[in-house]
């Protein structure tokens, strides 16, 4: 076949370690045979971003809001350990953090269902969408140990230096900690903008869930702009696509979504987010089967792999000893890409092989050719052949190919 072509380039982030590996692996097998890729290159391995003091990170988010697509490899967020082993000049933030903020982005998680791997929920017959809001919350808390007794108060000045209030947190008998923590309208709007228009895209109900009753300003805010931006901006849509949004406490929301069939997309706070996009993809089998999509309010879309570099494997691998790492995340990840680019071009060729791309790879899975990390998580009486990366990725071309012929 020739070569699908494409008009628009994606921006391709490069990542580190087993991931990164991956990435190349990906692209000589499945994508280079079939697309004429054009995408702008950035490498965000530790090495370059220490060489480039991270500027590169900031230049990967740019030309993600010029292109407006962008497909990434799992990144190192470095701690203490990894600037000594990386030997670097200083603690590096989160990639991931930073191209958030820039594209003021909401994070989907999803997992990815086969045939072979049941939920251990019984009831889940289809994939729950985690919506975290990427922001604030106790990530960016200030915290403090207090050593003795004493008073802690919390303070508002204004930008003209007048004290608009001060309330007292505690009076402290003993030692104790304290921590504060903060949101703001903007990017909550953001937030509630994101989830309601890939609702409206993937045509899912929208569930939306704080604890509102405990905290009546902090939760209670997050509410009403949902609320607000629902009534005004996108019920009649909603409505036109008999699909609903729906508010709960928290609590009966994770009580909910344990008695429900799943098909929705269930938006979340930052920590909360967190915790139960890991309760997902736990329950449905793995976070090496779980995509992973930015979105932002302007219809901008970065996609990822939602797990980490896969560190163990990498040393193994430079070992030379043979690994079997599971790649579908980070497949996935190029496939959405490629689907949205498609899409915003106008390329239904291209939109076709992404869609063929993941179903190949369900295939592959399901005839039970698969990475070591699944092989355990099978129905009992399911046949499986354990393979490692590279006959892994082979294949699932094989299968790709066939839906050429």
């Amino acid at each position: 076949m020739d070569k699908i072509k494409m008009l628009t380039p994606l921006v391709e982030m490069d990542g580190d370690e087993m991931t990164r590996i991956l990435w190349k692996m990906i692209k000589d097998e499945l994508i280079y045979p079939f697309v004429d890729l054009k995408s702008e290159y950035y490498d965000l391995g530790l090495e370059y971003r220490e060489k480039t003091k991270d500027k590169v990170t900031v230049d990967s988010a740019n030309a993600t809001l010029k292109y407006g697509v962008a497909v990434k490899c799992a990144t190192i967020t470095p701690n203490k350990q990894r600037v000594e082993e990386y030997n670097l000049s200083t603690m590096w933030k989160s990639p991931n953090g930073t191209i958030r903020a820039m594209l003021d982005g909401t994070v989907f998680r999803a997992p990815i269902t086969i045939d072979a791997i049941k939920p251990a929920v019984k009831k889940w017959k289809k994939p729950i969408t985690i919506a975290r809001h990427a922001y604030g919350d106790v990530y960016k808390a200030t915290e403090f140990r207090v050593p003795e007794s004493g008073k802690a108060e919390l303070v508002f000045t204004s930008a003209d230096g007048k004290e608009l209030f001060k309330e007292t947190v505690y009076d402290f008998e003993c030692a104790g900690v304290l921590q504060s923590q903060y949101n703001k309208d903007s990017s909550i709007r953001s937030f509630a903008h994101s989830c309601f228009k890939y609702a409206i895209s993937t045509k899912q109900d929208l569930w939306f869930s704080t604890k509102d009753t405990i905290s009546k300003q902090y939760d209670q805010t997050f509410k009403l702009i949902f609320e607000e931006l629902y009534e005004n901006e996108y019920k009649e849509e909603f409505e036109k696509l008999g699909i609903e949004y729906f508010y709960t406490l928290i609590d009966d929301a994770v009580a909910r979504v344990i008695r429900s069939e799943g098909g929705f997309i269930w938006a979340l706070k930052n920590y909360d987010g967190d915790v139960m996009s890991d309760m997902v993809s736990t329950a449905f089998g793995s976070l090496a089967m779980m995509t992973s999509v930015l979105v932002s309010p302007k219809g901008i879309y970065e996609y990822e792999a939602a797990h980490g570099t896969v560190t163990r494997h990498y040393y193994r691998y430079l070992k030379g000893e043979d690994t079997s790492t599971n790649p579908m995340a980070t497949i996935f990840a190029w496939s959405g890409a490629l689907k949205k680019r498609g899409e915003l071009d106008n390329l239904p060729l291209l939109v076709a092989f992404a869609n063929n791309l993941e179903k190949a790879s369900i295939q592959t899975l399901n005839d039970g050719v698969m990475t070591k990390d699944l092989s355990g998580l099978v129905e009992e009486g399911f046949n499986v052949t354990q393979v490692n990366s590279i006959t892994f990725l082979k294949e699932i071309r094989k299968r790709l190919e066939a839906l050429y012929a």
